[in-house]
């Protein structure tokens, strides 16, 4: 099936660029669309100082704009689509910038946080944009050297540099699945735990000792006296790693490393997702894996749980007016403000999730407010099982009875059992799955047509 798409209009006032003068490195990059703090900007300025770590910096942005650009997955007989990659999302959070990127199989997120203590600047705005990476760019940004100051600004003055402004406009096709994956992403991140951290000498190992087929099955990463070691064999105190040709943007910023920390969303058989975590020079470089190369994050569904929930929407209003793209949302102060318990804000935060409206940082343990400059409404309403479960609501296929309820649905009837430890049905697909990847359709079908919020608690 070929995946509906939108277009996505870039308008930079010029490509970025950088430009050596006198053996220092100026890193201009042009920003399209996005939100500040106040409201929606064409153009926004975020920062204008020096990075502390240069080449270490260099090498970062230059690893997520890999990630954008990558297929790590093709499915049998499909050429690869050779297409303009997303530009990277840039994040100011008022005392960092975290720079994000989504692959185009929907299975790899790459996020590059410049922490406090790598900018010496003025960050002159909180918001979020796009920002050009182009190919010139990008080779200059692969010269960058270690001797050399590295200025970066996100924006530009365009009162002062009026005369010199060319307008590049270009537009790219985001499939609806890249679109979901970016949102679904979040939560899968938030759904992890802490498995292991290893100094950088035995990160370096472990990558020598990866297998560098794409092979789906995955491999499980344990440690193992004071290093790690790989094995076949499903084991709960080891990090399934689906794809580990899907760690090789870490690569070259392990000579910066100073540990490397896993996060695993819990031990399955058949693997799980994961959050790679390389901590760097005041700055981290994190890496978060579908369960497998050909199981995108698009399709892993756990932002259905509070899509459907009537109640969360309602909340994610109230708890939206309250955000100020904090680099840490602190959950019990916005319940103290919105007047609404911790459970009701995460759940609220988890729709603001699959809006694309808070991202998450394991390293922090919390989410932080970021906007997608895409349609949100769209990321909202593009989820299939979704729009089936409305549909069947609609034509009045669910019948409820007390704590089950029979929904019809091709023909045949699914009982949907609703107790304390969560919903679970009698169709194929939820035989198949569980609740690992998120609720049926017809799951989501009684949970709308009761108005209720079940689900399983973050």
């Amino acid at each position: 099936m070929t995946a509906a798409v939108l277009e996505q209009g870039y308008t930079y006032l010029r490509p970025s660029a950088v430009r050596v003068v006198d053996g220092a490195a100026d890193l201009v990059l042009s920003t399209s669309g996005g939100r500040s703090s106040a409201a929606p900007v064409a153009h926004p300025v975020f920062f204008d100082g020096l990075l502390r770590h240069p080449e270490q910096a260099a090498a970062a942005l230059l690893a997520v704009a890999r990630v954008a650009r990558t297929r790590f997955w093709t499915p049998p007989g499909m050429l690869a689509a050779i297409l303009r990659a997303a530009d990277p999302v840039v994040t100011s959070n008022g005392d960092r910038l975290r720079f994000e990127s989504f692959s185009a199989c929907c299975g790899v997120h790459a996020r590059f946080d410049a922490l406090p203590g790598s900018l010496d600047g003025r960050m002159l705005g909180t918001g979020t944009t796009n920002v050009d990476f182009n190919a010139p760019m990008r080779d200059a940004l692969a010269r960058v050297g270690g001797g050399q100051q590295l200025h970066l600004q996100v924006g530009e003055d365009v009162v002062v540099r009026t005369s010199e402004a060319e307008v590049v406009e270009e537009k790219v096709p985001l499939p609806e699945r890249w679109l979901r994956g970016f949102a679904e992403v979040q939560l899968a991140s938030a759904a992890t735990e802490p498995a292991f951290e290893v100094a950088a000498t035995q990160a370096r190992r472990l990558f020598r000792d990866l297998p560098t087929s794409s092979g789906r099955a995955p491999v499980w990463v344990v440690p193992a006296g004071g290093g790690l070691r790989l094995t076949t064999r499903p084991t709960p105190e080891g990090v399934p790693l689906g794809g580990a040709h899907r760690l090789a943007p870490l690569g070259p910023l392990l000579r910066f490393a100073r540990t490397l920390r896993a996060h695993t969303g819990g031990h399955d058989p058949r693997g799980a997702a994961s959050v790679w975590e390389l901590e760097l020079e005041d700055a981290r470089l994190v890496l978060t894996l579908s369960p497998a190369p050909n199981r995108g994050f698009s399709g892993e569904g756990r932002v259905l749980w509070d899509l459907a929930s009537e109640g969360a929407a309602r909340d994610a209003d109230l708890v939206s007016a309250l955000l100020a793209f904090e680099p840490r949302i602190d959950v019990d102060r916005l319940a103290v403000d919105a007047a609404i318990s911790p459970d009701r804000v995460r759940r609220a935060l988890g729709w603001l999730a699959a809006a694309g409206r808070v991202g998450h940082d394991v390293a922090e343990g919390a989410y932080f407010h970021r906007e997608l400059p895409y349609d949100a409404d769209r990321l909202v309403a593009q989820h299939p099982r979704l729009r089936d479960a409305a549909g069947l609501v609609a034509d009045g296929a669910v019948r409820l009875d007390g704590d089950r309820a029979l929904v019809h649905s091709g023909g045949s009837d699914h009982v949907v059992s609703r107790t304390v430890e969560g919903d679970r049905c009698t169709c194929p697909w939820w035989a198949r799955h569980g609740g690992s990847r998120g609720p049926c359709k017809h799951v989501l079908a009684v949970q709308l047509a009761t108005s209720a919020t079940p689900g399983p608690t973050r």
